[in-house]
């Protein structure tokens, strides 16, 4: 029993560290400057931040140069750069934080803020690093490259299954902080600098970094969307280009929470095995407090409705919503005799069809994004 109820305690204990991690945010640690001061990373709202573990004696000491590199092209435009040296990968930065400056400054003439000395594993490493490593996990060494399979030959015969684990593998690992303060992504030491640079152009960039942001989200919060907020959005659609200026487009905002209920008993009485499965299923919309429908000339607009559609997306990204476009829904609103009345209220020209459904609201989920291929990009020079 009482095994049992130790094992219970751990659990318990798990869960909150779990849920305290969640809860946190980038912005709700301290850390010690170089003079030992007290520093909040809420100086640092607004900002795109690169963090990162550094050595003074390490194989990988010269991206110094390559960080001092990207401070002086883009500080000016919203990145820091927080350096946080780490003496525990092969005791490879001794010395004080004073003297590590003094080494950095005279070697590299970086001009980015140092911080105290911290380590960034174990019983030891600091709360920060704690989170960061709970935000973005280990995502593996480039094996094609040579440093990449020297780094996974050497870590792999101290512990062959070092890779299932997230801790920070050695120095200047890096995190890359939205403005926003989401942790985005992780690279280890032997990533490729250009890649990272590339990266924080991208997030420096306001419309960019809301199109590398933009994620579907399928689970919203019970919400409406304010009503000048959903014509902010569709403002933003109708300014989408089309052919010749053609505006091809006919869209429809429904705010009617009845009639989103309504037609959502429809579907469950038809989907009554699927609906039963989903203990989340509020409404067939995927839960969505909000709609917008967007509906095209029987005879074509597919591709100017698409740009329209993508814009209110974006749009309502930058402004703290959430969306996902939906063609499932309309599947059944066209083929069910008994949705005619939702057709019917959304006063459809005869010429006219519903092409897609966006799903719109508060946002209840912050998913990952899904890997992109690259590969299917050619250059043609």
């Amino acid at each position: 029993m009482k095994t049992l109820i130790k094992r219970m305690m751990v659990c318990l204990f798990a869960a909150m560290g779990v849920m305290t991690l969640s809860a946190q945010r980038i912005y709700d640690f301290t850390v010690k400057d170089d003079a030992g001061k007290k520093v909040s990373l809420a100086d640092y709202k607004g900002k795109v931040l690169l963090i990162v573990n550094t050595a003074t004696r390490c194989g990988f000491t010269p991206q110094y140069k390559e960080l001092e590199a990207l401070y002086g092209k883009y500080a000016s435009e919203g990145l820091e750069i927080l350096d946080f040296p780490c003496n525990q990968f092969g005791e490879q930065a001794p010395g004080t934080i004073q003297e590590i400056h003094q080494f950095c400054t005279a070697n590299f003439n970086i001009h980015f803020p140092q911080f105290d000395k911290i380590e960034v594993n174990g019983a030891g490493e600091h709360p920060l690093y704690t989170y960061l490593k709970s935000q973005k996990g280990f995502g593996g060494f480039d094996l094609t490259d040579q440093k990449g399979k020297f780094m996974d030959d050497m870590l792999r015969k101290s512990d062959a299954g070092y890779d299932k684990k997230n801790d920070i593998k050695w120095n200047f690992t890096k995190f890359l902080v939205s403005r926003d303060g989401r942790v985005i992504k992780r690279y280890e030491p032997t990533d490729k600098m250009s890649d990272i640079e590339t990266d924080i152009q991208m997030e420096l960039n306001p419309v960019l970094s809301v199109i590398m942001a933009r994620r579907s989200i399928r689970k919203y919060l019970d919400k409406p969307v304010e009503h000048e907020k959903l014509e902010m959005v569709v403002r933003a659609g109708i300014n989408a280009p089309s052919g010749v200026n053609r505006q091809p487009w006919i869209v429809r905002v429904v705010e009617d929470q009845q009639l989103i209920a309504d037609v959502t008993n429809v579907y469950k009485q038809e989907n009554a095995e699927q609906v039963k499965r989903d203990k989340d299923f509020k409404n067939m919309f995927r839960n969505a407090p909000n709609l917008i429908c967007v509906c095209t000339p029987v005879n074509g607009g597919e591709l100017d409705a698409g740009l329209l559609g993508e814009n209110m997306m974006l749009a309502a990204h930058s402004m703290g919503l959430g969306t996902c476009c939906l063609g499932g829904p309309v599947r059944f609103l066209l083929s069910n005799e008994k949705c005619k009345f939702f057709i019917d209220r959304l006063d459809i020209p005869s010429d006219y069809k519903l092409n897609y459904i966006i799903a719109i609201g508060y946002p209840d989920e912050q998913p990952e994004a899904k890997p992109r291929d690259a590969s299917k990009v050619k250059f043609i020079r």
